[in-house]
């Protein structure tokens, strides 16, 4: 599968170049715009500006160069009519929900979707008058049951976090869109190097820009793509008057991180397959989540709806957390730490660190075992990585 992956000249192509406006000085790179704002002509085009009768920048917090660059390139890698930038993945579904959504509105999310996401909506939209249902990521019946008529929003990830569990999003679209709702998908673990979501039906696709589309853990950032109405005249509204925005430097960051996307995703999944195959022939070790192995319940659709498999693997081991434990802290190239999508290797305990603040019968429905050990596989060499893995099951199991 890895080998037949090829992210295309035209992919490559706008993902170095697409949204880019070269000034007057001429410069190979993009610039950084730090200004806070815009001086303008006259007062006649400063009033022009603010009413949106003539586009232009007025204020960095929801109009600046460098993000707008960052805006059209994902969006021409997403294949959407528009993006807008936020200052993280949660703020881009904050914003996507409170831009779209008011008091009485329902939601249907997947019971496997981040630990803060889940308390973003089961919590605080809460307050606002915005009720979720939580069901399985990959029953369509369950979605099915679970529309009301006053259901707006689908809101899954796929795959999803940490177990790497699949969605078929062409089917939820269909649900979604026979009842008048939305279909929102958390492309952040594929990226648009391997799954474009708006293709298969969705309206929107949120990306948290920390992971993958950086590459190198450096910056907070996030996103939501789609078609002109929803993200122009819904979430951008929010974001502009709320102000959970995007930085200039931020945004350039993550424009040399698009550069190398597909490039990077290719060596990420071809070591991640390596190593979930090698993992699962490993004593003490239960289960391996990873949608290219063949057990995966999965894997054919994985093989119809992304291009390749992913960075993110997860594997269950034998004797619960202590076990996970001794694991983690015995291997030296894997960074224990919560994120992922680095070129370096990351590993966490979710179900004490992302999952943590869940109550335990919430984690039990989500399948997050105390024995779950989720890795990010970075680009360091694969014969090293499986060293090091060697290296924490010696302990866990000592």
């Amino acid at each position: 599968m890895i080998d037949d992956y090829e992210s295309g000249d035209e992919f490559a192509t706008r993902a170095i170049h697409a949204g880019q406006i070269r000034t007057s000085e001429g410069e190979q790179s993009e610039p950084i715009f730090t200004t806070s704002s815009y001086v303008f002509t006259n007062a006649a085009e400063a009033a022009a500006r603010f009413s949106g009768s003539v586009p232009g920048n007025i204020y960095s917090r929801f109009t600046n160069p460098t993000v707008r660059v960052f805006e059209e390139r994902l969006a021409s890698l997403e294949g959407g009519e528009a993006c807008v930038a936020t200052a993280s993945g949660m703020a881009a579904i904050l914003a996507t929900c409170m831009g779209l959504l008011r008091a009485g509105d329902h939601v249907i999310a997947s019971r496997s979707i981040f630990g803060a996401s889940v308390l973003l909506f089961s919590n605080i939209l809460a307050r606002f008058g915005v009720e979720t249902s939580f069901v399985p990521l990959s029953d369509a019946t369950a979605w099915r049951a679970a529309l009301r008529p006053n259901t707006r929003l689908l809101f899954i990830e796929t795959p999803s976090n940490p177990l790497c569990e699949l969605a078929d999003i062409a089917v939820l679209a269909e649900i979604a869109h026979a009842h008048g709702a939305w279909l929102a998908v958390d492309n952040a673990f594929c990226t648009p190097a391997l799954q474009r979501p708006l293709e298969l039906g969705a309206d929107l696709v949120i990306h948290s820009a920390t992971k993958y589309l950086d590459g190198q853990g450096r910056c907070l950032g996030g996103a939501v793509v789609g078609n002109r109405a929803l993200v122009k005249d819904g979430v951008y509204g929010f974001v502009r008057t709320a102000g959970p925005s995007m930085s200039p430097f931020n945004a350039w960051v993550f424009l040399k991180g698009l550069e190398t996307l597909g490039l990077r995703m290719r060596a990420h999944c071809a070591s991640a397959e390596h190593l979930a195959n090698w993992l699962v022939e490993q004593p003490g070790v239960s289960r391996v989540h990873y949608p290219g192995l063949v057990t995966h319940p999965q894997h054919s659709l994985a093989l119809r709806q992304q291009k390749a498999f992913g960075g993110i693997l997860a594997f269950e081991l034998e004797g619960g957390r202590e076990t996970a434990w001794r694991f983690i802290d015995a291997v030296r190239l894997c960074s224990i730490t919560a994120n992922l999508g680095d070129t370096k290797s990351t590993i966490t305990h979710p179900a004490t660190t992302t999952h943590g603040r869940l109550a335990p019968e919430a984690r039990a429905t989500a399948g997050i075992t105390d024995g779950l050990v989720r890795v990010s596989v970075g680009l360091e060499d694969v014969g090293d990585l499986e060293a090091d893995l060697q290296r924490g099951l010696r302990a866990a199991f000592s």
